[in-house]
């Protein structure tokens, strides 16, 4: 062969590799997830390798934010149609108010083998609208009082199946050592709508009082909100870290594993890292309880919340079929044994999944698993005589993204001393009355 012919040939295979490569790239798909991090999502992101092996053409990029910051960010991208995220992490809130907007995809071509039919009935029916999944959930949480049992034991106290907020305040007050470093209670103080305001609407819940009355009417002056709010700032200020204003959920959970909260009163996910001896320095020592009742009559479910970190895709996303594929993988029973086999069954994302509280591994793994299904399962989030919206720690409407935060601002005004409770509440109840009448809800 001449030269000639040599270079010729040698011209057309590296044409060839050229377009092969390129083709190849044209093929592999980058995907954009928004997520908030709290500790189960950071765990996803780190096995986002084994979901890319099985997947060679799909590449997942991470945008991991503070909850608050997620939460502008995905709404403000999903309402003007950026596209910044093909998948974003959204909850039981945005779920139902996005999907009748048509902002969501409707998840309606899963795999038999993803088996829609394990999800926990109250998960599914709040990520679905007219039967149809518009999110998948990653995990699902309800509500529970985290007690480290060596305190109460040296207090002389026993945790009640059902505590009182009266209790809670006795447990307080005999548990605090803050010459030591020991706070008697931790609460949500960080300003947000899912922040502190999520633990406050389900406090006022326990003193019998909604966020709007059954005529759309803002109840934030009513006496169950004067009275959980008034205890919320008392407890804080006496039993409390300091600054608590600026601690949200990641704060707190950090402090309890430190060892310095007595009780904490939150989201049942934090119970798997509390408990893990690699994360927290009183894994062995942590009891659970039931959310507290403020009233004479606690009802018999409870005041539980319900919500779900899910997984869903903008309408419109031009790489849909890809982003299906990672929310299917992510939200899995495959996912789940993944977790299991890598970390243990005690670390594996809960609240989702009938069969995982029916696998003895998990149970017998997880102490706080029974009392966990338990809540979420007596989590009541739909509309009642009294209460005309959706939901328990929020109000399903979209109008209280913009109150629960403007709001949040207010009762973190009062936990630092710049506002009494009682002047926070007035102005809250200006604010919600004001948007309500905008929204057409008040005349």
């Amino acid at each position: 062969m001449s030269i000639h012919s040599l270079l010729k040939t040698s011209a057309a295979l590296g044409a060839l590799v050229a377009l092969t490569a390129s083709a190849t790239a044209q093929e592999t798909t980058t995907i954009t997830v928004g997520t908030v991090n709290n500790s189960d999502m950071i765990r996803m992101q780190g096995l986002t390798s084994v979901f890319e092996e099985q997947h060679p053409n799909i590449k997942v990029n991470w945008v991991t934010l503070e909850e608050n910051i997620l939460r502008q960010r995905v709404t403000t991208d999903i309402a003007t149609k950026g596209g910044q995220f093909d998948v974003m992490t959204i909850g039981t809130y945005e779920v139902p108010i996005w999907a009748k907007q048509e902002w969501l995809q409707p998840l309606d071509n899963l795999p038999e083998t993803y088996n829609t039919d394990d999800l926990i009935p109250a998960i599914r029916n709040a990520l679905s609208v007219d039967d149809k999944l518009y999110a998948l959930p990653f995990y699902a949480e309800s509500v529970l009082t985290l007690y480290r049992k060596d305190l109460f034991e040296k207090a002389g106290l026993e945790m009640p199946e059902q505590p009182t907020w009266d209790f809670i305040a006795e447990a307080a007050e005999k548990t605090a050592d803050k010459e030591n470093g020991v706070y008697g209670i931790c609460l949500r103080g960080k300003p947000g709508w899912g922040e502190n305001m999520a633990f406050l609407g389900n406090m006022a819940r326990e003193f019998g009082a909604n966020y709007f009355d059954a005529s759309w009417q803002p109840q934030f002056e009513s006496e169950g909100w004067k009275k959980a709010v008034n205890l919320y700032v008392e407890l804080m200020t006496k039993y409390g870290p300091p600054g608590a204003a600026s601690n949200g959920f990641n704060e707190n959970l950090s402090l309890f594993g430190q060892g310095k909260c007595a009780m904490w009163i939150d989201a049942s996910v934090a119970a798997s890292f509390v408990t893990n001896p690699e994360q927290s320095q009183v894994a062995d020592q942590v009891g659970f309880g039931g959310a507290p009742c403020g009233t004479e009559d606690c009802p018999n479910d409870g005041y539980n919340w319900q919500w779900a970190w899910s997984l869903g895709l903008p309408a419109g996303s031009q790489k849909a079929e890809a982003a299906q594929e990672f929310v299917a993988w992510a939200t899995s029973q495959d996912y789940i044994n993944l977790v299991a086999e890598r970390e243990g069954w005690a670390s594996v994302p809960p609240g989702t999944r009938t069969s995982l509280y029916e696998n003895k591994e998990y149970t017998d793994a997880a102490p706080f698993a029974a009392a966990t299904l338990n809540a979420i399962q007596n989590a009541k989030a739909e509309p009642t005589d009294d209460k005309p919206y959706f939901g328990l720690q929020f109000a399903a409407i979209p109008e209280f993204q913009g109150i629960g935060t403007a709001v949040g601002q207010q009762m973190a005004a009062a936990l630092s001393g710049s506002v009494t409770a009682d002047q926070a509440l007035s102005q809250a109840q200006a604010i919600a009355t004001r948007e309500m009448t905008r929204g057409g809800y008040l005349k």
